[in-house]
């Protein structure tokens, strides 16, 4: 991992807590070179701590500011239904932030580690801003970029994504949403609050040559190789979709649906019960803490219903950022708690009255008509009812040799298809 130094205390209308430093560039300070926003997780205009900061910092030092993002090729797996809901969002976000800032939107393809130093070298960048990931593929290509770049570049990394920043609410590895919760609690009125507008930069941006990009093109390449997991047309991509999700006057969950969540979230006959805003937070599309901030508004109209939305969107969500994050065998068995390792060790050689293979799996050929369904629902919709998922996950158990590959087939089911994570 890259060194980090203490967060800014000063010059920043970010809370300092949400900004990490980590890598000081040799000037000092940043200054006598354009901010680099390099977008990852956060794909958004509005409400974006990420984009707020390095506008803000563009602005105290007299110096332009463009946005990067860098199109991974089949990022974990990734197929058309994830990717072609990415890239038109993206294809909105650019529109909104050139014509509506003028900041330059540029996107890159290949290896972020060689595209993003590339960049700020050519333009003489003083300061990238990056999102925060937890993922180890992100942290990985991070670090790296880290080592590429100049001396002088200075780098801060901005938690966008989760309400208390997550190196903040907590420096450990968290056993449940029972020991996280009281800490976030804590925080919270701090944290919890509405975003400063969104300044206009000072500088525009003077480079020599502006890419276009061919959307249409792009889209088109990424459905032909991703085509075995098609695009799904009942969930709209973009940020104007997302607010419409969450507020939107005809089936707005805050305005429609809050009153019957705290019952009808598991209820798997009642989908109209669940947020659907899961897409949308995914690919950082609409802010978390924007859906909090309007579910306070209303939690006189439905109490109940407010807070059981606000512990899935608050604590619950972000434990899992504290789980990757702080584990770094998330994704294996040897991530698991001791007790979980030792259970999971003393049941894996016990007799199974079925055994199926991915493939069996993955084309829901098993003897059990629900879980079949479940699975089809995730193929085809590209989203499995929340209530569902746990049986899902341990029929796979069940159903294999071994955890490891139980593990294994689960995640790979789950990154293939979903498009709700």
């Amino acid at each position: 991992m890259a060194s980090l130094s203490s967060p800014p205390t000063q010059n920043t209308i970010v809370q300092p807590g949400r900004i990490r430093v980590i890598k000081e560039g040799s000037r000092g300070q940043v200054g006598g070179g354009p901010v680099v926003y390099w977008m990852f997780r956060d794909q958004r205009l509005k409400d974006n701590w990420a984009l707020i900061h390095a506008v803000d910092q563009a602005n105290r030092s007299n110096v332009p500011i463009a946005v990067a993002f860098n199109l991974f090729d089949q990022f974990l797996g990734a197929k058309a239904r994830q990717l072609g809901f990415m890239l038109r969002g993206l294809c909105q976000l650019q529109s909104h932030i050139e014509e509506t800032l003028q900041i330059p939107f540029f996107l890159f393809l290949g290896e972020a580690e060689e595209t993003i130093p590339a960049f700020l070298k050519d333009c003489g960048a003083s300061l990238l801003v990056t999102d925060f990931s937890p993922l180890r593929q992100f942290r990985t290509c991070q670090d790296e970029i880290c080592k590429r770049v100049s001396d002088s570049v200075t780098i801060h990394e901005v938690d966008a994504h989760n309400i208390v920043p997550i190196w903040v609410a907590s420096e450990k590895l968290e056993y449940s949403a029972r020991t996280l919760r009281g800490k976030i609690n804590k925080l919270l009125p701090e944290y919890l609050i509405d975003f400063p507008m969104l300044q206009l930069p000072k500088n525009k941006w003077v480079a020599a040559t502006k890419q276009s990009i061919d959307w249409n093109d792009l889209i088109d390449n990424v459905l032909r190789k991703g085509a075995e997991v098609p695009e799904i047309k009942w969930c709209e991509p973009g940020e104007d979709a997302a607010m419409e999700v969450l507020m939107g006057s005809k089936d707005g969950f805050l305005t429609q649906r809050l009153k019957n969540y705290s019952t009808d979230r598991n209820n798997p006959l009642k989908p109209k019960g669940l947020s659907g805003l899961s897409p949308y937070l995914h690919f950082g599309q609409i802010s978390a803490q924007r859906c909090a901030l309007e579910a306070r508004k209303v939690r006189n109209l439905s109490p109940q219903s407010a807070d059981a939305f606000l512990e899935e969107l608050i604590v619950r969500r972000e434990l899992a950022d504290n789980f990757c994050f702080y584990q770094p065998n998330y994704d294996s068995i040897h991530g698991a708690w001791e007790w979980a390792r030792k259970t999971l060790a003393d049941h894996a050689s016990d007799k199974r009255e079925h055994i199926y293979s991915k493939e069996q799996l993955e084309k829901a050929q098993t003897a059990d008509p629900l879980w079949n369904a479940s699975q089809m629902e995730m193929v085809c919709h590209g989203k499995m009812h929340g209530f569902m998922r746990m049986y899902w996950a341990k029929k796979i158990l069940e159903w294999t040799r071994g955890p490891e590959e139980a593990l294994a087939i689960s995640i790979y089911l789950n990154d293939k298809v979903i498009l709700l994570q």
